[in-house]
């Protein structure tokens, strides 16, 4: 696209023209009007023009009435949020923007400012509160928007930002972006946030259309909306673009989009390269901004064709802004110091009651806070803080409020961050330190110490009953998992971005001021001593090292989750028990758990000195796989007869397809994982049978290449064996196929739940035979077995209690006369359902544990190879075949785990471990096996087959 501004001969960046004195921002009804039919608003239902968007604004202002008062609205990215707001301001009353979606926040700040009227959104429309006819504040002629310097926070200090501010930060960011009437902008970012505001107001300046969503970037339902509307910019916070990272935007075909702004936080030198660089090959620009909310959201940008060479500047100040660099006492490297910004969009000051809304302007420039230097070329750069302020994920956090709201609940703590996270050391209740000196900054009340982009931490007004007021056990890792909830509460950030540490006492310079650089060190998870979250030794290094062992996945991190680096259902059985292991009891969401997160779990393992319980939980899927299993090969053995577990575990594989496959994970990355899984399955299964090929004539071509049950519907004989094995794979490949459909993944995201139990609908047609399908076996063909599928499937998605009854209703319902004059098989399918879908565990030891484990996660494979391993020991004993085919199946399964890894065969690792503790079954068997030299494999495999198929090695 056109620079507005570009280097000059000497490299350097002359500054833009200010913008017109006479331009207007406040989209006023007749401004709106003014763009005729061009389309305004692109929403998912439908578009809206300028014309129509003018009407319903000019409605709602006549229902405001002309009387100026102050309007609190709570923001959100819907068309009646942004028709209310325009209405407000085009009928000349200042509007209190506060978040949507905090409750808490916004009735903190009507208790402190005493709003005229408020805005309540309502099912299906908005209310307007109108608690009196004449306002009963003061308020200045010039003010306009009041938007809280805390974000999401409810804090009462606001920054109070005038018409003026408003129409000269959109004009600006208008000419420097370039902004055409048939751009397209999406609303990544929050109404109440400024920078999200601001989007808004320099596309309605110039009458472009805004695609109005509060999906997020991670929603694959956003690009759809994206593309349909021919969307052409993108704004996002830092965080934003991990999103962007983890959705593969970096492959998305945009043909429309022009280009993306970042700001709400400092974005990584690399990453701003790294973005310029797709930008160039994709044809958009990257424009890398700078802003608090006490500038109306800009101050800064950074041509994109310089964002390759400078990423680490923040840019020229935008048209009609400048930039000083004021000396500071205490950092006197020459060339630095504190950066101050002027012009026409810097607020008119604070406000911290009602009182100071008749203020006029109190604040010529904007101390920033920042430390900053001027580039030889012309850029400034932020090279530090002034104060301790943290940017993280687009929220600005005030440190010393963490370390207030900390000494509310009796924690004397000491807080500073860095780009990555909020670094938090402290001293429980009941342990020696004392409060002393923290020795940062004072009040950050006026200017100097301004609130960035807008966001901070709510205040918290002292400990909450429902909070544990802490004591003598809040050291350690408990101690350290309660601080970091009570301030990831507070804060409204994640827990994965809050390091704390607790310590005997407080890190202090020789001048006894607080060493906030010690706590950095001592809270960064790379640090040589970490504290463990588990009394054995265990860390979350030792958890990074197990995941990377299991899932062969080299970039584990201590964020990563199971089902995140593509965990599935054959390796999460082998994952449940060695963290059950090592953590105790696992959540039931372990597997979405974050690493950090599993590592903080409380009560997990007991003190150091007790001995450990043996008690443990087994998962129930876990359990039924490898009962199922056992059942299914001790009933064609002959050992016993329990039926129906072949089915059952097309059931549960329904349920683990929905749990590790169908995540929040774009669509091309489901449908990567979705394939490997069948490649785990086909390929070890057509080898197998292979194999089998050589040494027996039970099977054919069509087995080797899974078509038997698709080319021989009606054979009964051994060529039957793997009608399971060809039904999961059909089942898979058919499901794959509609989910690779943009509409069928929507629907499967926006109705978790009712398209499973859509699809068991449909499968309960051929299950019933009611489509009039050529004749084929009722029990064995994937057709006639999908609804199983599919109802596994609504089980892992059934949330509530109503859909859980919902789902083992329709087993009970369809289940009896699959199986005909067999009533025992279907009690087993039935009874499988039930503790699938209401217990998600069941007691169990640790040897249990072990051994199901490895029976579980061995299961596919048992059930292909025992058909041709049983037969060579049953002649000795029943009980002996069984356990043999048992331990050849995890074995085999152990084996080609590490082959598709391409690692040696003879692991020296935690996988034959594993296979040890199925040892003494191991040995069992072929202790009672005859030991005499036998003749060759092949020909001993061979004959033993060809003598057992006499003998009922055709059962299903």
């Amino acid at each position: 696209m056109t620079l507005h501004s570009a280097p000059s001969a000497n490299g350097r960046i002359p500054p833009l023209a200010a913008p017109p004195a006479d331009a207007r921002i406040l989209p006023l009804a007749d401004r709106l009007a003014t763009h005729g039919d061009r389309t305004a608003l692109i929403t998912a239902d439908g578009e809206t023009s300028y014309r129509e968007l003018a009407a319903r604004v000019a409605g709602t202002a006549q229902r405001l009435g002309s009387e100026r008062r102050l309007v609190l609205l709570p923001g959100a990215n819907t068309a009646e949020a942004l028709v209310a707001y325009l209405a407000a301001l085009a009928a000349g009353h200042p509007v209190l923007l506060v978040p949507g979606d905090h409750p808490d926040a916004m009735e903190s700040l009507i208790a402190a400012y005493d709003p005229d009227v408020v805005v309540r959104p309502a099912p299906g429309r908005w209310e307007f509160e109108e608690r009196r006819a004449v306002s009963a504040h003061e308020l200045h002629p010039e003010l306009a928007l009041l938007l809280s310097t805390s974000g999401s926070t409810g804090s009462p200090k606001l920054v109070r930002l005038s018409h003026e501010n408003l129409r000269a930060n959109a004009e600006s960011i208008a000419e420097y972006l370039g902004i055409r009437d048939t751009d397209r902008a999406a609303t990544t970012l929050p109404l109440h946030y400024c920078y999200g505001l601001s989007v808004v107001h320099s596309h309605l300046l110039r009458g472009a259309g805004l695609v109005l969503t509060g999906l997020s970037v991670a929603d694959p339902c956003f690009w759809d909306l994206f593309r349909g509307a021919r969307g052409t910019t993108l704004a996002g916070v830092p965080y934003t673009f991990d999103l962007l990272d983890r959705v593969g935007f970096a492959d998305m075909d945009l043909p429309h989009l022009r280009y993306v702004t970042q700001a709400g936080g400092r974005l990584a030198p690399e990453r701003v390269a790294h973005y310029a660089a797709l930008g160039a090959r994709r044809g958009w620009d990257l424009f890398v901004m700078y802003g608090q909310t006490e500038a109306t959201a800009r101050m800064a940008y950074l041509p994109p064709d310089l964002a390759a060479a400078h990423p680490a500047a923040i840019g020229v100040p935008i048209p009609g802004g400048a930039f000083r660099i004021a000396p500071v006492e205490d950092h006197p490297v020459a060339g630095t110091g504190e950066l101050v910004y002027s012009g026409p969009n810097v607020m008119l000051g604070y406000a911290r009651g009602p009182e100071d809304l008749g203020l006029g302007r109190t604040v010529d420039e904007l101390r920033t806070g920042d430390l900053a230097r001027r580039t030889p070329e012309g850029l400034y750069e932020i090279v530090g803080r002034r104060s301790r302020f943290v940017k993280l994920m687009g929220l600005r956090i005030d440190p010393e409020r963490v370390e207030a709201m900390l000494a509310g609940y009796g924690i004397t703590a000491l807080c500073t961050g860095d780009d990555e996270a909020l670094a938090v050391a402290a001293i429980a209740p009941g342990r020696r330190g004392g409060t002393g000196d923290r020795g940062g900054p004072g009040d950050g009340g006026g200017p100097g110490h301004s609130d960035g982009s807008g966001h901070d931490f709510r205040q918290s007004g002292g400990p909450d009953d429902s909070v544990d007021s802490g004591g003598p056990d809040d050291s350690g890792a408990a101690g350290e998992l309660r601080i970091r909830r009570l301030i990831a509460d507070e804060c409204d950030l994640p827990a994965r971005a809050i390091r704390v540490r607790v310590l005997d006492e407080l890190p202090r310079l020789a001048t006894g001021k607080a060493d906030y650089p010690a706590v950095l060190a001592l809270t960064r998870p790379d640090r040589g001593e970490t504290p463990s979250a588990l009394s054995g030794g265990d860390t979350a290094a030792d958890l990074c090292a197990l995941y990377t062992q299991i899932l062969d996945r080299p970039d584990v991190t201590r964020d990563s989750t199971f089902v995140g680096l593509g965990g599935d259902s054959l390796t999460y059985v082998e994952m449940s028990i060695h963290l059950e292991e090592r953590l105790g009891r696992l959540p039931a969401d372990w597997h979405t758990t974050p690493i950090r997160e599993l590592v903080g779990q409380p009560g997990q393992r007991p003190p150091s000195g007790r001995p450990r319980s043996r008690r443990r939980r087994l998962e129930t899927g876990v359990a039924l796989r490898a009962a199922a299993i056992f059942c299914v090969v001790g009933s064609h053995i002959g050992v016993f007869t329990i039926r129906g577990g072949a089915h059952l575990l097309l059931a549960v594989a329904g349920y683990n397809f929905a749990r590790f496959h169908l995540t929040d994970a774009a669509r091309r990355e489901r449908l990567g994982r979705v394939g490997r899984s069948i490649a785990r399955i086909a390929l070890p299964s057509m080898a197998w049978i292979g194999f089998a090929l050589l040494v027996s004539d039970d099977y054919t071509l069509s087995n080797l290449f899974l078509l038997h049950n698709a080319l021989r519907p009606q054979d009964m004989g051994p060529g039957i064996h793997t009608w399971f094995i060809e039904a999961l794979v059909y089942i898979l490949v058919a499901v794959a196929a509609v989910l690779c459909l943009p509409f069928a993944d929507r629907a499967e995201r926006r109705f978790p739940f009712a398209l499973p139990a859509a699809l068991t609908g449909l499968g309960l047609l051929t299950r019933y035979d009611l489509v009039g399908l050529p004749h084929r076996s009722q029990m064995t063909d994937a057709v006639t077995v999908f609804w199983l599928f599919a109802l596994g499937w609504a089980a892992a998605k059934s949330r509530t209690v109503a859909q859980r009854l919902l789902v083992t209703a329709a087993a009970v319902a369809t289940v009896p006369g699959f199986f005909p004059g067999e009533p025992w098989r279907e009690v087993v399918v039935v009874a499988g359902f039930a503790l699938l879908v209401w217990l998600p565990t069941l007691p169990s030891r640790e040897r249990v544990n072990q051994v199901a484990g490895l029976v579980a996660a061995g299961s596919m494979y048992i059930y292909l190879t025992h058909w041709q391993i049983y037969p060579l020991v049953d002649g000795f004993s029943k009980h002996l075949a069984l356990l043999v085919s048992l331990v050849f199946g995890v074995a085999y399964a152990i084996a080609v785990t590490r082959l598709m890894r391409g690692l040696p065969l003879v692991p020296a690792d935690a996988s034959l471990s594993r296979l040890r503790s199925l040892s003494f079954l191991s040995s069992l068997a072929f202790a009672q096996a005859p030991g005499p030299a036998r003749p060759s494999a092949r020909r001993r495999f061979a004959g033993l087959f060809r003598a057992h198929r006499s003998q009922g090695a055709r059962r299903r």
